[in-house]
């Protein structure tokens, strides 16, 4: 009994390892534009649900910024919903500045060139599908 519990054993990890491998995996390549100079670097942040959106980032890429322009690619995403978010540090500080009312002072954008209304953009406005190799442009 005790080799047919492992035969089984091997079999299911056997099953599950070519499950895991079989899953398709797809790039997404950001591509910014028009942005005010190249002082600075590109914050770019893939986001995987709308939960932390904005907020906790499932992937991101910092960028050099050349001719007003940068562009990124994110290898290896699992096919699924996604949203994409940029800021230009213009200041090299690490973090997107605001005034005192919070409005950002350094330009910023999310994939589907979604903006908010008296606020951040949403989720539902930003969000695409990932089922083939995907380029975004965002231009600022």
């Amino acid at each position: 009994m005790n080799r047919l519990v492992k035969i089984i054993v091997i079999t299911l990890i056997g099953i599950f390892s070519f499950q895991l491998e079989a899953q398709n995996n797809f790039t997404i390549t950001v591509k910014v534009n028009k942005a005010q100079n190249d002082d600075g670097k590109m914050f770019i942040a893939l986001y995987n649900s709308a939960t932390g959106f904005l907020e906790t980032t499932y992937k991101g890429e910092i960028s050099a910024i050349q001719n007003n322009a940068c562009s990124v690619t994110f290898k290896d995403i699992p096919e699924g919903t996604y949203a994409v978010s940029i800021f230009h540090d213009e200041n090299d500080n690490g973090k997107m500045d605001t005034n005192f009312f919070g409005i950002p002072t350094e330009d910023y954008g999310c994939s589907n060139n979604a903006t908010g209304f008296m606020g951040p953009p949403k989720w539902d406005d930003a969000k695409f599908q990932l089922s083939t190799d995907k380029t975004i442009l965002i231009s600022l």
